[in-house]
């Protein structure tokens, strides 16, 4: 019988891999700009064409490597970061798999320069499709400088699967601001088609973060250190009301790997509880530095996934830590079991000569009675009179602090007189019901009962959900969820016909957005120029909202924008939808009224009518059901036996 058993050419073997470690551009900007750090390059370049299809570059002046190294730099599994099994356990480099240089060898065209500063020349070696094409000395800095072209030229169907350039250079800047804001004191320099992007020089963290995000970030920066025996917690947190309804600019780092953890985020987003607005997330970097001996970095071919040996014990130090810094800014109540909640009297509550003279030190607590049969269990008159002293005078403070604000609100009330201030009462509907055992022969059924028998009148419960009679029984309606549906074709509508209605702002509103975030603005300018938005470009990574779509609420703009950005991202990575419904899918599920807002009679039945004029009524666009009907044999077969 023959052999069916054969071994992969190292070519095959490595595009397979190159399909874990290769996913897209950026995932070789990574590797590459990894590799530098861990070459201890104290500057280091990265230059970016078309979004990394055509060439990626990575130059640094690290310590280089030999001829021998440079060639074995391509091999599978040839690392110089850890040499057994154990050394697993203890990893502080950035990269140890020996597999992302072979990886992205296999998958495009590579050239290579380095050399060691006490090598007088330096090696140049160029690779295509894993097949050596050239090796030779050549004069060069001390460094390395690698350049990846033509990205997937020989794999053309993951070429094809490769998304729009600005959607790749979202990518790219992630992993960018990953490495930066790991190794604040490393320079580094980004240009993005012979533009320059980003120039960071070396410094603290805080100024490495203000580089990168804008200089708006120096006003609502808060520090974070906490430490244990087993872990270390560093790094700045976001002021509350400087959240965003965009996520993107939270980043936790273990021993300067930049990681992925939801249960930690959680922690975080639970310190943080009450301070934020619904759908709001707040910026924080937070470093942990613990022994590699409790963790597992080797789960993923990313990287990016991380295992703790006790998540539990992480999680809270993490939650403590925000809620102490938080509390250290003042912006949670927080309760000093420490400080003392005594007040402090003119006069002296007990006579002790041994006391100190200073205010601060008067304690009522400081001779507490003693048991009964003790030798000093007796009170003497005056501490008796003492203490009465103490609680007369404590109700005259109170009393006094009561006249005061009734004076102050009395002059306040006269400043300004009733008659100036137009205080209006919410709509309320009242649902009168009457029962024709109550009325008299002839009398007349009352307007409201009229109207609603007749017409079919909504009914709003708990300020979410619609309630209507229909023929057959009752109608039940998530506001949400229906009028999700009514402006998701709307807005469909509008970016087929082009003819959408803008609102000008007299005002326009400056929004600071992340680089990948403002490259997605870039991205779909056109479409959400067609729905209403009129956007202006102030600088790097700001712009203005000049006009917005007329089915926006005044004062909502910049949070209806940051939220389609962010639902956008979220369509994008977990659906496969086209540009413009993403679009309307988007701006329709974060404009559309939240529950608990209160609808008028006529607001509700005119989101009743536009519900049932729209294709598909009985569903929000992704799915969810705008409404049940609760037929009368079901509501019947509640009440019988």
């Amino acid at each position: 019988m023959n052999d069916i058993i054969k071994l992969l050419p190292d070519s095959i073997a490595n595009q397979i891999a190159a399909g874990e470690v290769v996913q897209r551009p950026a995932s070789v900007v990574k590797e590459l700009l990894e590799n530098a750090i861990d070459a201890q390059a104290k500057h280091i370049q990265l230059i970016v064409k078309d979004a990394g299809r055509t060439s990626i570059q990575v130059i640094d002046d690290g310590i280089g490597m030999t001829e021998t190294d440079a060639r074995m730099c391509f091999e599978r599994h040839a690392t110089s970061k850890i040499r057994q099994a154990n050394d697993l356990f203890a990893i502080r480099t950035m990269g140890f798999r020996g597999e992302a240089m072979a990886s992205i060898a296999a998958v495009a065209q590579v050239e290579l320069r380095t050399r060691q500063a006490q090598a007088e020349i330096g090696t140049m070696i160029r690779i295509e499709a894993s097949d050596l094409k050239a090796q030779e000395p050549v004069s060069t800095p001390v460094g390395t400088h690698i350049q990846v072209k033509n990205l997937f030229f020989n794999v053309p169907a993951r070429r094809n699967f490769l998304r729009s350039n600005a959607v790749e250079m979202r990518h790219i800047l992630d992993e960018f601001q990953h490495v930066a804001l790991a190794h604040p004191e490393i320079s580094f320099t980004m240009y993005q088609n012979d533009l320059e992007t980003y120039n960071l020089p070396a410094g603290k963290l805080s100024q490495r973060i203000v580089n990168l995000f804008g200089k708006s970030y120096r006003d609502q920066l808060i520090s974070c250190q906490e430490g244990t025996d087993y872990v270390t917690i560093t790094g700045y947190i976001g002021k509350p009301e400087f959240s965003k309804k965009t996520r993107g600019e939270q980043f936790f780092f273990v021993n300067k790997r930049f990681i992925k953890h939801n249960y930690l985020h959680h922690a975080i987003m639970t310190a943080y509880e009450g301070l934020l607005a619904d759908e709001s997330y707040p910026f924080y970097t937070l470093f942990i530095e613990i022994d590699p001996a409790h963790i597992d970095i080797n789960v993923h071919p990313t990287k990016t996934e991380i295992k703790f040996d006790d998540e539990r014990a992480i999680y809270a130090v993490v939650q403590s830590t925000i809620r102490k810094a938080l509390g250290m800014h003042h912006l949670s109540p927080t309760l000093d079991f420490d400080q003392s909640t005594s007040f402090m009297f003119s006069t002296p509550v007990t006579e002790n000569k041994n006391a100190s003279s200073h205010p601060s030190s008067t304690n009522l607590f400081s001779n507490p009675p003693k048991a009964s049969g003790s030798t000093n269990s007796t009170t003497s008159s005056s501490e008796k009179d003492n203490v009465n002293f103490i609680t007369i005078e404590s109700d005259l403070r109170r009393q006094n602090n009561q006249k005061n604000w009734s004076v102050l609100y009395k002059d306040f009330q006269e400043a300004f007189p009733k008659e100036q201030v137009k205080q209006e009462e919410p709509e309320q509907i009242v649902l009168t019901l009457e029962s024709k055992v109550n009325r008299l022969p002839g009398d007349t059924i009352s307007s409201s009962s009229e109207r609603l028998e007749n017409e079919g009148l909504a009914y709003q419960m708990h300020n979410s959900y619609i309630v209507s009679q229909v023929s057959n029984g009752m109608m039940l309606i998530d506001q949400r969820a229906a009028h999700e549906r009514i402006l998701y074709e709307k807005f469909l509508n509008t970016l087929s016909k082009r003819n959408a209605t803008s609102q000008q702002l007299l005002f326009p509103k400056v929004v600071e957005l992340s680089s990948p975030d403002f490259e997605l603005i870039m991205e779909i300018t056109d479409e959400i120029k067609h729905l209403g938005f009129e956007i202006g470009i102030l600088g790097r990574n700001t712009i203005a909202i000049q006009g917005i779509p007329a089915e926006i609420p005044d004062g909502q703009e910049k949070e209806v924008l940051e939220g389609l950005i962010e639902q956008f991202k979220w369509h994008q990575s977990e659906l496969n939808l086209g540009r413009r419904e993403n679009i309307a899918r988007s701006l329709a599920k974060r404009s559309a009224i939240k529950h608990g807002h209160k609808l008028t009679i006529i607001e509700m039945q005119t989101l009743i009518t536009q519900l049932f004029a729209s294709s598909n009524p009985n569903y929000a666009p992704d799915g969810t059901p705008t409404l049940v009907i609760l037929t009368l044999d079901k509501i019947g077969s509640f009440f019988t036996k």
